[in-house]
Parts: C-alpha cells; structure tokens; sequence
C-alpha cells in the first residue's frame, strides 16, 4: 500500500487529536490519525481522576471524559483513525513519507504533504537508577501500575512504597489506598515535591500517607518477591548520608521518577533535539529542522496539563495547515517553547495546617489562610479566585471530595469500568463510600452518566460511568 494524504497526524491521544481537528478548521480534509492503542484518547483513558478540562472546557473532567470530548469531535468531523497501528520510520521531504504496519494491512506507506508527531512522553526507568539489590517480582513504574489498576482492574500489591513524588506517583498514591492497599510512604530525593501542589494535599495529606523530602530508596530487599527497601535521607549533593538508613516493609515498589518525551522516530527522522527539552528543535509555527513534520504536546516538552498540551496542539495543527496550502514560508528561526514555570510544592515550615490551607479547586493550588473571628465568622485571604474561597469554607466546616475509582464489569469490552461520585461527598465518607463501589459489579452494556449505585453509602449522591462499555467487544 502507498496512499496519499494531506496530513498524517501520528497519535491518537489529545495532541493528535486536537491538532487534527484544528487542521480540519484550517480547511484540511484528508488527514489520518495514526493510534498504536486500540482505542482514540491515549494516557487519557487510564487518568480516571479528576481535574482536566478547566481551562479547555472550563469545567473539572476525568481523564476519559476529557478524551471523549476529542473523540466525540473527530467522529462528528468523519475524521478517520487507524488503530493497533505502529508508526516505524518518518521520512522528511516533499512529500513526506511515513512507513507504518499492523495486522490487517501489513507494513505500508503513505505519502503525506505534512506530518504532526504526537507521540506523547513515556515514563523514566527504574534501570538507570542503579539502586543496589536483586531484581525481584514487585516493581513498577507509577504509569504502569496505573493501568493495571484502572484498565486491567487488577492490584500490582498490597503494601507500596513510591519513589519520587511526580504527579502520577502522588495520584498513585491515593488509587491504591482507595483501592484497599497500604501506602507506607513517598520519598522524594528532592527538597520539593515533583507534583501538583494540590496533589499533595487531595492524595497524600487526606490519607495519612508520609512524604520524605530529601529521602530516596538505597536498596531493595527481595529476591523473587520485593520484601521491603532501605530508605535513607540524602545530602545537599544528593548523596546518601550514612546512619540515615531506615527499613520498610513493602511488597510493591512503583517508581515516579519523571517523563521523558517519545521521540525515537523524530530522531530517526533527522529532526536536531533540544537537550533542555529533550524534545525537537522547532520554529515559532512548531515545524522541526525536519522540513514538513511539526511537533506538539509532551513529545515536544513535558507538559504539566492536558489542556496546555491541547492548545498547543491546536497551534500545530494550524500551522501545518498553512504549510500544506504554502502559506507557511521559509523556515525562520529555532526557538524553545515558552514552559510554564511549575509551582514547586515548598511550603512555609511553620505554616498552621489548622489555618492555612492548600487550595485543590485547580492546579495553581492556593495558600489560604481561613481564620474563625470573634462572631462566629470566617476570615479567608490569599485565594485568588471565588473557587478558593469556597474550598476553604467548605474545609473549615464540612470537607468534602469528589471520589474516583472502578467498578467490576461483566460482559462488558474491559474488566472494569471508571466510574465517579456525581457530587462530592463529604470527606469522612470516602471510606464509606469505597466499600461499597468495590462490592459492586455492573453488567455491560454501561454508557457514560449511567447511574451505577444510587445513593452511595447514604450520601445522597450517586456514582455514576464516566466511560463507554459495550457488550460483546473484547479489549
């Protein structure tokens, strides 16, 4: 097979996506989307928790109904997707040519006149590491155990320790212990959490589960099984400090230790890398040195939002957009993609956790301070949206969360299907709450908004579906 497309867009997550579809805005009608998953909306479908979409949709999404949004638009757009299909080699030119394979098609190549790489990014592994020890059963990378929790619906253990504080070790965290899992700790080599400060308190601080800062794993113990690790506290250096060392008990190690961006065919391509980044040098319209071939999302930088990934796909899409209509012009100047700065999780050593609070109502993750007056009031400053203001009423009279979690499917395409409190329930009912979705099972055909308990544990809310499940498929 050799076939002709405008564009050919490689990934199927958000990037791809969206910058498909904002190609197809531009006037672009031949375009492909190149998925190696079986499925459209990447990382996404595995992300069941809460908090994507507020700057996109200006509304708090799971991780499946923030991809369902983009998938719902691609097939409003009849925009066409190979799925199971593995992307070998990029060839820059005029055209380009991409060479790809799966089951039913065997290798083939398309020519394209531009091509948009939205790879995504793929966890650090625990081999460059070098912790001294055997390599026993028992160790994960966070995103790995995340999927065999959320998709596969199985429990990678029982008592985990997490090294590194990135944002999918801290979400991490909290899906095993609500899970029923014992999660003895965090360490964090760093003087700081590598995740969202609102991820600290929503997945650490509500369920009692320790962050070492300055602490990492010095051995694992085991030698078929993990059995425990050594944690010891580190030096300014980064180096193990000696008589620091302390043994804990584990079965499961899962390991959250940075991004990396996925660019093995941007590389083979001939696209020139930025060593910062670790991602393509591109111009200001978000073309590669590789001439027709545009990056976007975390296969150009590590992103700390979907929504900022999907902008920026956006971007891309137009650009390549105008490249195929040549409009584009020369090439121009390299230049780094602007990367929000993150907001470190350093907190005040002697803030008031009575008083000060971390706002979890969006990433920025506020410092409030909410003080009782003399009359009965409260006094709340250091919000700077109404969002904040209400999040700290709300956690000096009645906390309460939102709850994300699976339930067991029968005959369904998937062992399991995300589900969420249609509300938030109030905070010392999460446990509650929990044992019951984890005594439930759904029988398929399950589409998402259906009520799957009613009531949960007397809340007055329900739990509902937030993915589709069709019987008779298999996954």
């Amino acid at each position: 097979m050799d076939k002709k497309r405008e564009l050919v867009v490689i990934g199927g997550g958000p990037a791809g996506m969206a910058a498909a579809l904002s190609a197809y805005e531009k006037g672009i009608r031949d375009i492909l989307i190149l998925e190696r998953d079986g499925e459209l909306g990447g990382i996404l479908n595995q992300c069941i928790h809460n908090g994507f979409g507020l700057h996109t949709f200006k509304e708090e999404l799971t991780g499946p109904e923030y991809a369902a949004r983009y998938i719902e638009m691609v097939e409003e757009r009849q925009i066409p997707a190979l799925l199971k299909t593995m992307v070998t080699d990029i060839r820059p030119g005029s055209p380009c040519v991409v060479t790809a394979m799966n089951k039913d098609m065997g290798m083939f190549r398309l020519r394209t006149d531009a091509v948009v790489l939205a790879m995504g990014c793929r966890e650090r592994s625990r081999g460059a590491m070098n912790i001294p020890g055997f390599r026993p059963a028992g160790i994960y990378s966070a995103g790995t155990a995340q999927r065999y929790v959320n998709i596969e619906g199985r429990m990678p253990g029982k008592e985990i320790v997490i090294l590194g504080s990135g944002d999918i070790g801290l979400i991490m965290a909290r899906r095993m212990t609500l899970q029923g899992a014992k999660v003895k700790l965090v360490a964090e080599i760093m003087p700081y959490s590598g995740g969202l400060r609102r991820n600290i308190v929503q997945c650490l601080d509500d369920y009692g589960i320790p962050l070492k800062l300055n602490h990492t794993v010095t051995k694992i113990h085991g030698r078929n099984r993990v059995e425990g690790v050594t944690v010891s506290a580190v030096d300014e250096n980064l180096n193990p400090i000696p008589g620091s060392e302390e043994y804990i008990s584990c079965d499961t190690i899962l390991l959250s230790c940075g991004l990396i961006p996925e660019n093995e065919l941007t590389r083979d391509a001939g696209a020139k890398m930025d060593e910062v980044t670790q991602g393509p040098v591109v111009n200001d319209r978000l073309e590669t040195t590789a001439r027709g071939i545009f990056a976007c999302g975390n296969v150009l930088h590590v992103h700390d939002l979907v929504d900022h990934v999907s902008k920026e796909a956006e971007q891309a899409g137009a650009f390549a957009a105008d490249y195929i209509k040549g409009q584009a012009g020369g090439w121009g100047e390299a230049r780094r993609p602007k990367i929000p700065e993150k907001t470190r999780c350093v907190l005040p050593a002697d803030r008031d956790a009575s008083s000060q609070l971390i706002c979890i109502g969006c990433p920025v993750g506020c410092l409030i301070t909410a003080k009782k007056n003399e009359d009965g009031s409260l006094s709340i400053t250091g919000n700077t949206c109404k969002k904040g203001e209400t999040y700290a009423r709300n956690e000096m009279t009645a906390p309460v969360r939102a709850v994300t979690s699976i339930i067991k499917l029968e005959g369904g395409k998937g062992k399991v299907v995300p589900v969420k409190t249609a509300g938030e329930i109030p905070k010392g009912r999460i446990n509650d709450c929990m044992k019951e979705i984890r005594r439930t099972a759904a029988k398929a055909p399950v589409k998402a908004g259906d009520v799957l308990i009613a009531n949960v544990a007397g809340t007055g809310i329900d739990v509902v579906a937030t993915g589709n499940v069709w019987e008779g498929d298999s996954r």
